[in-house]
């Protein structure tokens, strides 16, 4: 069998289409469900060859998660997976470097990867280490998502061992604490907050580690701690108890410190509404026809104190009733000639049918590689005008791009990808 040291590196893309601004880039990933496939997916929108490796036998437990898109051929597979794992190239392989024949298989590809990422977090058991893949590929940029982090990094090294789920990262970094009614249990984010913002804290990561690469041709480690990823997103919380002794609290759809800034129930359905800063909420003022030198910003949305005072209060209340006296629709255009931001709340069925989402190409089309169905889901973002991101292909079958990823990139023969498959590695 071939050796990882006799494989050449061959140039990406060598099986997708070229595209984007991220054309050139190849990316490994090892692992599943969310917090970092979703950076690996993204980095695969916008142009960059995207290794999948799913165990054999298994896959990616994402697959079977519910609810489930059904097909013809009689195939289903977890809606959230198709939306998720748009162009990837999926390849079965036993990531347990302990089997030789798997090692080389993973060193080949090591070697012909730019970037490596990873939430597997116990990857010192399947004998993976990042000196050893950093000698195979001195330019490497080694991702790692956890719970808490690599212990190299700094921390309790039992706690760094310890795994993790989306909910976990919510409640280690104190974003959970501050999300619901004041009156009941803290209120998680859904769907999946925390694995979404690590992922995306795994991207910019891989993306700033990759331009180093690209200059000095040195690669390194990066640690994505999903507490952490989630703690840059609580704004003020640790500053105001760390430096003054004020500790946030729970204050459900209510901003605590402005107003209005909340989710109101219209005469249909609900509609959220933000005026703050002296200049929206003077048109606000204007707009529901309050007297401009009674309710003044000072006086009842500068701070906790304004909003609890008596005119505050009496504020709210005006507030709530000019709005559940009119439609949802009515609001959001009146809201509109006055330059105030407004929404309704929508629901997939709007979404689908909005001609501005059309419009801007945020509903496409795609056939789905498991169930070979035409699927509509969310389009790229962000819009680029002279190297856009586009969808080639729907989420992969397990296993679809094996071969073509052994044979193309690997150098592998026919004879080397019977062994491996009688050997059970792929």
């Amino acid at each position: 069998m071939k050796k990882w040291q006799d494989v050449q590196r061959v140039p990406a893309p060598a099986i997708i289409p070229t595209f984007g601004p991220l054309s050139g880039m190849r990316v490994l990933t090892t692992g599943g469900h969310l917090a970092m496939p979703y950076a690996a997916s993204m980095l695969a929108e916008f142009g960059a060859e995207v290794l999948y490796i799913e165990r054999p036998g298994m896959g990616d437990p994402y697959r079977l998660f519910s609810p489930f898109l059904k097909g013809e051929n009689g195939q289903q597979v977890g809606a959230s997976w198709v939306q998720e794992a748009r162009n990837r190239l999926s390849i079965t392989l036993e990531t347990n470097l302990n089997m030789q024949e798997a090692r080389e298989v993973f060193f080949a590809l090591i070697k012909n990867s730019d970037i490596w990422m990873e939430n597997v977090v116990w990857t010192d058991k399947l004998g993976i280490y990042d000196e050893e893949l950093l000698e195979v590929n001195p330019s490497l940029v080694i991702c790692h998502v956890s719970g808490y982090g690599k212990a190299k990094f700094g921390g309790d090294p039992e706690k760094c061992d310890r795994g993790s789920f989306d909910i976990i990262g919510q409640a280690a970094s104190g974003w959970l604490i501050l999300n619901g009614d004041p009156d009941r249990p803290p209120m998680r984010g859904n769907p999946g907050v925390n694995d979404y913002v690590s992922s995306l804290y795994c991207l910019f990561g891989a993306l700033a580690a990759y331009v180093h690469a690209q200059k000095t041709g040195q690669g390194q480690v990066v640690d994505i701690a999903q507490f952490e990823a989630q703690a840059k997103v609580i704004a003020d919380y640790v500053v105001l108890w760390a430096n003054e002794k004020i500790m946030r609290e729970r204050t459900g759809n209510q901003q605590f410190n402005v107003q209005p800034y909340n989710v109101f129930m219209a005469k249909d359905k609900y509609v959220v509404l933000g005026a703050i800063g002296p200049a929206v909420f003077s048109r606000f003022i204007k707009a529901i026809g309050l007297d401009p030198n009674v309710y003044t910003r000072e006086a009842v949305s500068s701070g906790p104190e304004a909003l609890a005072s008596p005119i505050g209060r009496e504020f709210d209340r005006i507030v709530k009733e000019w709005i559940s006296q009119r439609t949802a629709k009515e609001v959001e255009d009146h809201m509109a000639k006055f330059k105030v931001p407004c929404q309704v709340v929508v629901d997939a069925d709007d979404i689908i049918n909005d001609p501005h989402w059309i419009d801007r190409g945020d509903i496409i089309e795609y056939k789905d590689q498991t169930t070979k169905r035409k699927v509509k889901a969310v389009g790229v973002v962000p819009k680029m005008d002279k190297t856009p991101g586009k969808i080639w292909r729907g989420a992969p079958a397990m296993g679809q791009d094996t071969e073509a990823i052994l044979t193309r990139i690997c150098g592998y023969g026919p004879e080397d990808i019977a062994v491996l498959r009688e050997k059970g590695v792929i």
